[in-house]
């Protein structure tokens, strides 16, 4: 778990300094490895953290979204949120699809909405690092040794 926590801990200073915006990106599965067969059961053994983390994962693509369609180009977003599924879904690939599929839903909401950069863009992008940014502190000192 501290390495799930040190992830989070990253994403939140990202939110809060508004480091610019995170891609979406596909979640590749890890290599089959030859052995024993880690059962459905643990795979899919929820973390007590799962809503807050996908309500995150949401909130992140839909700042990926608004913030490359008002013109921001870095890669900073994508890092972190690979470093986040890595840390807190290594062994876990239905958990990670989940997180993936919300980045994608916030992705897809905003593109459905917005087609240009407007006032509104902006408004939406400014409250959504502010939940995101609550929401990982809140994550991190709730779930945090």
């Amino acid at each position: 778990m501290p390495s799930r926590l040190l992830a989070g801990a990253t994403l939140l200073s990202l939110i809060a300094f508004a480091v610019p915006p995170l891609a979406a990106q596909e979640a590749v599965p890890p290599p089959a490895t030859p052995g024993p067969v880690t059962a459905p059961a643990q795979e899919d053994k929820p973390a007590p953290y799962d809503q807050q983390l996908s309500r995150l994962a949401e909130i992140l693509g839909s700042l990926h979204y608004l913030r490359t369609l008002c013109g921001e180009t870095s890669d900073a977003w994508r890092t972190a949120m690979q470093d986040l599924l890595n840390a807190d879904t290594e062994s876990e690939p239905k958990r990670r699809e989940r997180l993936t599929a919300a980045f994608n839903r916030g992705y897809r909401s905003f593109a459905a909405v917005h087609t240009t950069c407007t006032d509104a863009a902006r408004t939406a992008e400014e409250r959504h690092r502010n939940e995101g940014a609550t929401l990982a502190g809140e994550i991190a000192a709730r779930f945090g040794n």
